[in-house]
């Protein structure tokens, strides 16, 4: 990356939205954050602090990088009715908030966008094939190959958790028996008739059936993984959200189902680890795309 260079990031959320001004070294120079409501307020409030923050750091920025979870038009630069953003349909993002800051704009699905900022800042440095997992209300992906991020035509590239586990089995990103179904917070809490984080709760103190959901929970992610391990071929997989949280239960079972249906050289050379960013990452991931982008130019 270009050491030390200050960019713009914008990270677009169901529940927060935030705009900062920071390094591809991790420092973050000002940050404004606020709880996301309708469009046009939201947006209203982004462009007003891209337009404000862009004019106070003008001589040292270099970018802006605008994270959204999809579906996206990437090339075209626009927001796609997201479902947990009501009221976002078509909204030219990239044009507006290059309008209001006069710099190069670029946007990227958030789970790409944190396997960026993985691969800058967390347990993706020093590595040019891996992929990440968001796992999280759903199971977003991103997957960097050769130290490029994978997007494949117009942005939809890595889109693994509309991939189907099973004939049938809980709905997640609209296809019964999903990856997203089987292992998101969504989905667990269809399957498992409880939430991820009270299923947490009992398992610390032994409940047998809090226990074999999150073992359930590993089979189903081992399978998933094995795929993106034989078509990938990857050296790590990072997996975010309710795993890093459950890793003691999940593991287990998802080392046992990852061993029996991968290609054992490919398994191998693959680690799976938890993510390492946390709640942080929105904000590296949004300063990563436009990173990203700037060192593509």
């Amino acid at each position: 990356m270009n050491n030390g260079r200050h960019y713009l990031g914008i990270d677009i959320g169901g529940t927060k939205c935030a705009v900062l001004v920071g390094t591809d070294e991790g420092e973050v120079l000002a940050r404004e954050e606020m709880a996301t409501t309708t469009f046009e307020p939201t947006c209203e409030w982004i462009l007003t602090q891209v337009e404000r923050l862009s004019k106070r750091y003008n001589d040292s920025l270099h970018g802006v990088g605008i994270s959204c979870g999809g579906p996206l038009d990437t090339k075209k630069g626009v927001i796609l009715s997201p479902p947990n953003l009501p009221g976002w349909d078509a909204v030219p993002i990239v044009q507006l908030a290059n309008k209001a800051s006069q710099l190069p704009t670029y946007l990227m699905n958030d789970a790409n966008a944190g396997a960026l900022a993985e691969g800058m800042h967390g347990a993706g440095r020093n590595c040019d094939n891996f992929a990440f997992l968001t796992c999280g209300t759903g199971m977003g992906s991103g997957i960097v190959c050769n130290g490029q991020i994978l997007e494949g035509t117009n942005g939809f590239a890595g889109e693994i958790g509309h991939m189907r586990l099973t004939d049938d089995g809980p709905i997640g990103y609209g296809k019964s028996g999903s990856f997203e179904g089987w292992c998101s917070g969504g989905g667990f809490a269809q399957w498992a008739g409880l939430t991820a984080k009270d299923a947490a709760k009992l398992a610390l103190q032994g409940d047998e059936a809090a226990l074999k959901a999150f073992a359930h929970f590993g089979e189903q992610l081992g399978r998933g993984l094995a795929v993106l391990v034989d078509i990938l071929n990857p050296e790590r997989i990072l997996i975010g959200g309710i795993y890093p949280r459950a890793q003691q239960w999940i593991e287990p079972a998802m080392l046992a189902s990852l061993e029996r249906e991968a290609l054992s050289p490919a398994r191998t050379a693959c680690k799976v680890m938890p993510s390492e960013l946390g709640e942080r990452i929105g904000d590296f991931a949004a300063i990563a795309v436009a990173a990203y982008w700037d060192e593509k130019k």
